[in-house]
C-alpha cells in the first residue's frame, strides 16, 4: 500500500479511503465488520462517513468494528457535518456553530471515540457567515476533540475564502476537500486542482465510478439494474445525463482500454483517479464485499502516460460528460 501526505500536514494516509456510507444500512452490521477488517488487512487507514449517513447509523457501524477489532489509532477516521439530521428541527443541520458543536458530539459519541482525525463541512452553506463556521471548527480542535479540518463539495472561491478567513483570524485551517471527480466528471480541474495543488489542500474525490457507472453497472438500453443508487425513474438520471449515449459511448472505450491492459473497468477508473494531480486519495464505496475487492485491485493497475492520454481523448480535461452534481446541490457549484 502507498501511503500520501493529508494535505499539508504530516498525517500519512492510505491511497484509497474507504467509504462508509452504506455501512449499517445497505450493508449490514456483520458484512460491514467482515468489509472494515478486509480493508485493514489490505493496508487501508483511512476511512470517511458522515452523521447524516443512515442519521448516524453508518458511524455508529464504524465505531463499533473499531471497537471490535481495536484498531482504532491505527486508523485516520474522518466524518463529516452539515446535513439535516431532524427534519422537524431547524437548528439540527447547516453549518452554524450550534449544529457543528452538537453533532461533532454525537459523532464522538456514536463512533466510540475521543476525536476525530478530520472533520469536514459536508456542503458550503453561504448564509452563514463563513467566519461562524471556521470559529466553531477552531473551538473543536483547541478542545481536542478533532485534528484536522476539511470542507466537502465546495468551489475553488468557497475554499479559498475559507483559507482567507483562517489567516486573517487566526484560526485553523481546511486541509482538504472532497469534491465529485471522476473519468467522466472533470471539471474540478479547472480551479479546484490548481488552487489545491498551490495552497497544500488534500482532494479526497467522492464517487470515483460515478455511483457505478465506471463500475459496469449500467449498461445501454436496459432497465436500471437491482440495488443501484438511483432507482427507476429517478430525476438524476435524466438531469445529470447519466444514461445517454454519449456517456456510455466514453465507458466503453475506457472499458476497451482496460481490457488492453487486462484489468477491470471500475480498477482502471479508480487507479486514474488516484494518479491524478493533487489527488491524495479517491473515496471508495463498496456495497458488498466483491465491490470491495474490485476497488482494491486498482492497487495494481499501472497507468502510463499513453493512458492518460487516450483517457484525455475519451473525456477532455476540465469537462464533464455527466454533470455529476448540478441536479441536487445547488447553482452555485457550476463554479468548480
Amino acid at each position: 500500500m502507498e501511503y500520501r501526505s493529508l494535505g499539508r500536514t504530516g498525517v500519512q494516509v492510505s491511497k484509497l479511503c474507504l467509504g462508509c456510507l452504506n455501512f449499517g444500512a445497505a450493508t449490514g452490521p456483520e458484512d460491514s465488520q467482515r468489509m472494515i477488517d478486509r480493508a485493514l488487512d489490505a493496508g487501508i487507514n483511512f476511512f470517511d462517513t458522515a452523521n447524516s449517513y443512515g442519521r448516524g447509523t453508518s458511524e455508529e457501524t464504524v465505531g463499533e468494528a473499531l471497537r471490535r477489532n481495536g484498531q482504532r489509532d491505527r486508523v485516520v477516521l474522518a466524518t463529516k457535518v452539515h446535513s439535516v439530521m431532524d427534519d422537524d428541527d431547524p437548528n439540527m443541520r447547516g453549518s452554524q456553530r450550534r449544529h457543528i458543536v452538537q453533532q461533532c458530539d454525537e459523532s464522538l459519541r456514536r463512533l466510540q471515540t475521543d476525536y476525530i482525525d478530520l472533520y469536514q463541512l459536508h456542503r458550503p452553506q453561504p448564509s452563514i457567515p463563513i467566519d461562524e463556521t471556521l470559529r466553531a471548527l477552531d473551538d473543536l480542535i483547541r478542545a481536542g476533540k478533532v485534528r484536522y479540518i476539511g470542507s466537502s463539495t465546495f468551489a475553488a472561491w468557497q475554499v479559498m475564502e475559507a483559507l482567507w478567513a483562517s489567516k486573517e483570524l487566526g484560526l485553523n485551517r481546511f486541509v482538504t476537500e472532497q469534491p465529485p471527480y471522476h473519468i467522466l466528471e472533470r471539471r474540478v480541474e479547472r480551479e479546484l486542482v490548481p488552487m489545491a495543488l498551490t495552497y497544500g489542500i488534500g482532494i479526497i474525490p467522492w464517487s470515483p465510478t460515478a455511483n457505478g457507472l465506471l463500475a459496469g453497472r449500467f449498461r445501454r438500453g436496459e432497465p436500471v439494474p437491482e440495488g443501484a443508487r438511483f432507482k427507476p425513474g429517478d430525476a438524476r438520471l435524466t438531469n445529470r445525463r447519466m444514461l445517454e449515449d454519449a456517456t456510455f459511448d466514453a465507458i466503453d472505450a475506457v472499458a476497451k482500454l482496460a481490457s488492453e491492459k487486462g484489468c477491470k473497468l471500475v480498477e482502471l477508473a479508480v487507479a486514474w483517479l488516484a494518479s491524478r494531480p493533487g489527488v491524495t486519495a479517491p473515496i471508495i464505496g463498496p456495497r458488498t464485499m466483491d465491490h470491495l475487492e474490485s476497488y482494491l485491485g486498482a492497487l495494481d493497475v499501472e497507468v502510463t502516460a499513453e493512458d492518460e492520454r487516450r483517457i484525455d481523448a475519451i473525456s477532455p480535461p476540465g469537462r464533464a460528460l455527466t454533470p455529476y452534481y448540478e441536479a441536487d446541490f445547488g447553482p452555485h457549484l457550476h463554479r468548480l
